[in-house]
């Protein structure tokens, strides 16, 4: 006997309004791995300040050329890792929540469905109250 679908009650009142900034990967052009268009999306946050940030990958594509050729400078995880410290520091003077979702296309993740949350053993400790690893698929509840 299948269990019905819970769903919550759709208030009364109106909540206060809030400014969610969503963005999907892949976050690098097709001829590089130099995450210009990461540094382009980080400029819009620092400039909107949204309430919450809500980034889904690929982070570092699985099918992108210079991965699938192995002509990356570092490691997989390394290049994931600088991705991550990027955004996490990119995204602190804005002070939003952050929000990253893992994808089937990340390259240093587990490539299994449902997926994990990114492993980030090092976040800084000034940053684990605002940055939120989710599994995917997820659902948010933002206030």
């Amino acid at each position: 006997c299948p269990k019905p679908l819970f769903f919550l009650p759709i208030p009364l009142f109106a909540p206060e309004q809030r400014m969610v900034l969503v963005a999907c990967g892949p976050f690098t052009p097709s001829d590089g791995v130099a995450f210009e268009p990461l540094s382009d999306l980080l400029e819009v946050v620092a400039r909107d300040r949204p309430d919450v940030c809500v980034l889904l990958g690929p982070f570092l594509d699985a099918k992108h050329e210079q991965v699938e050729s192995c002509q990356l400078l570092g490691s997989f995880s390394d290049v994931f890792r600088l991705c991550l410290r990027t955004i996490i520091k990119g995204t602190r003077s804005a002070g939003c929540q952050l929000v990253l979702v893992p994808s089937l296309r990340d390259v240093s993740h587990d490539f299994v469905y449902p997926q994990p949350p990114f492993p980030f053993p090092d976040l800084p400790k000034e940053d684990r109250a605002r940055v939120l690893l989710v599994p995917e698929p997820c659902t948010l509840d933002i206030d």
